[in-house]
């Protein structure tokens, strides 16, 4: 490695530590355990999964659940890409070791899209119709919500 290349990846290592602490400070201040925008946010984790625990075709469950792998991996990928390329971002946090709203990552989206798939195949209906207009709305009205402060007023 050069002494160049050396100094860039100290100076993109320290910005790195300083915005990893800077998000801390921030969650601190704005979304701790103390707002209520923590436990909506908490429970956008926990509530889809229950659902999903009531609701699964347990005949099924093992497709379903590759099915719904497969969308938190992508929708992760996407989702670290936005952040990280400064797209958006998510002003309420259950965590800060993850920059990425775990919430939406692990539990909402995946659940949801396992659960349209299901329907889809017991009900015989196009999955792309369905599952296109269920992007559409987590794309153009929830993560706009998010970022506009529309479902997280401030109080």
């Amino acid at each position: 490695m050069t002494p160049n290349q050396q100094e860039y990846l100290k100076k993109i290592h320290s910005i790195q530590e300083n915005l990893a602490k800077t998000w801390a400070e921030y969650w601190q201040h704005y979304s701790t355990p103390s707002s209520w925008q923590f436990w909506v946010t908490l429970g956008a984790f926990i509530l889809p999964l229950v659902i999903l625990y009531f609701l699964i075709d347990r005949k099924k469950a093992f497709h379903l659940g590759f099915y719904g792998f497969n969308v938190h991996v992508w929708f992760h990928y996407i989702d670290t890409a936005g952040v990280y390329n400064g797209l958006w971002t998510y002003p309420y946090q259950i965590n800060t070791i993850i920059p990425v709203s775990f919430s939406l990552d692990a539990s909402l989206i995946p659940v949801s899209f396992m659960l349209l798939y299901q329907w889809t195949i017991n009900h015989h209906k196009n999955y792309y119709v369905y599952a296109t207009a269920l992007c559409l709305f987590f794309c153009f009205y929830f993560q706009t919500a998010i970022n506009r402060d529309w479902l997280f007023p401030a109080v």
